[in-house]
């Protein structure tokens, strides 16, 4: 046991690591790196590039906030500063072990405030429900008002919504329908034979419990600008980064919205922090609005890189802080 628990611990940290290296290789196979170093220092306006940083730090406390809102309901609360801490932490260990950081900031708050492990995990569970929606709809007003470049990469691609829907006869149809609703009731029958072990039902519960904390949620109007405030940080913490570079300060708000919203799906496959899938989406984007493939490597390069480092700073920040802040049960 004590073997294949060393070899998943090994496995959940190299597998990210050599997917998103392999993915970086192949893109800058070719690449000239010594360029690099002129374009930080004689292209680039660092300006931007520092006005951009404040916006990843309000986007993360801004997130601590907004967990504070969840827990209330559960009659749970910790302090502000160690949630906000405990965001500041999550974001940087997951460069090293992808999406760890949601266990871990719930780790945290049951460490230093004695906060229920999985309720804080069921309210998460929430937070990303609540950040997929905004992403959803977000992406649908980006579609209708880029259109045209997502037409222009359908047909590059040879994509046509059209013949996708023409390939699936009625039969197909109900093939997939009756799948979809055999997987929702195996995974039924499989949480309701889990259940009858009084540990996994009583964990089930208090996760359960902290995603429906939502409903009695005292300060919606708050809760939904936090979330909203969130992502409008994160895409300024992105889009600022385009008056960095001569090659990308012209080209709009809707593009940079696009690039924004593909860089953020891509970034679910389990990467450190989205290396290799998120470079690889948001150049591919670029190349629609005209940009240079050589133009396009150095921003994703660059920018991916420094804002890499800037979570990293953060999280290193947030564990001192939270070293020095007294437990409660002290």
């Amino acid at each position: 046991m004590e073997r294949k628990s060393l070899f998943s611990r090994i496995a959940k940290v190299s597998l990210p690591l050599l997917l998103g290296g392999a993915i970086l290789y192949w893109m800058y196979r070719d690449f000239d790196f010594q360029h690099v170093r002129h374009v930080l220092f004689h292209e680039m306006s660092w300006t931007w590039m520092v006005l951009s940083l404040p916006f990843c730090i309000l986007a993360q406390t801004f997130r601590g906030w907004r967990w504070l809102l969840t827990l209330e309901p559960l009659d749970e609360h910790p302090r502000p500063r160690v949630s906000i801490y405990s965001i500041f932490v999550s974001y940087a260990v997951s460069l090293v072990v992808p999406r760890i950081g949601e266990f871990t900031r719930c780790g945290v708050l049951k460490r230093w405030d004695g906060v229920s492990f999985p309720k804080a995990l069921g309210t998460v569970v929430t937070e990303r429900a609540v950040d997929s929606l905004i992403i959803v709809l977000v992406t649908g007003l980006a579609f209708l008002l880029e259109m045209s470049i997502f037409g222009t990469f359908f047909e590059r691609t040879g994509v046509s919504f059209d013949t996708i829907l023409r390939g699936f006869s009625w039969a197909g149809w109900l093939v997939t329908v009756v799948c979809a609703v055999a997987v929702v009731v195996l995974l039924h029958i499989l949480l309701r034979h889990l259940a009858i072990y009084n540990k996994v039902k009583a964990t089930l519960h208090s996760v359960w419990e902290g995603i429906a904390s939502l409903r009695h949620i005292r300060h919606v109007t708050l809760f939904i600008l936090l979330s909203l405030g969130i992502w409008v940080c994160y895409f300024l913490h992105y889009y600022l980064t385009f008056f960095c570079f001569p090659f990308t300060e012209n080209l709009g708000v809707g593009c940079g919205l696009v690039t924004f919203l593909i860089g953020s799906i891509a970034v679910v496959v389990p990467t450190p922090n989205g290396a290799g899938p998120w470079h690889f989406a948001v150049k591919t984007m670029l190349l629609l609005y005209g940009v240079q493939e050589e133009q396009a490597l150095y921003f994703v390069l660059i920018v991916h890189a420094v804002q890499t480092m800037f979570v990293v700073l953060l999280g290193i920040y947030g564990w001192a802080r939270l070293n020095l802040l007294p437990r409660k049960d002290q």
